[in-house]
């Protein structure tokens, strides 16, 4: 891939294994370790990001998902408020 693509990651433990996911482009994978599911995820998303490019549709696949480009680095947005909000 000759674009450089920075991606938010957040790995949580599913009974045995660990998921990887990242959540702005909506790729996951798992490992059994945290380190196996980081490594997997990279895997995968840079398998995606090459088809992306592959079939021309990157730039719209990143904008699509709130992506900015900013000095040839595509960055993911950034929230100015995260937290979690209990419901019912």
């Amino acid at each position: 891939m000759k674009q450089r693509v920075v991606v938010r990651v957040e790995i949580f433990r599913e009974g045995d294994l660990y998921v990887g996911l990242c959540p702005d482009l909506e790729v996951s994978s798992f490992g059994e370790t945290i380190t196996e599911a980081k490594d997997s995820l990279r895997e995968a998303l840079e398998a995606f990001l090459e088809e992306c490019e592959a079939m021309g549709t990157l730039e719209e696949v990143l904008e699509e998902a709130g992506y900015l480009r900013q000095d040839g680095t595509w960055l993911p947005r950034q929230p100015v408020s995260a937290e979690l909000v209990a419901l019912g």
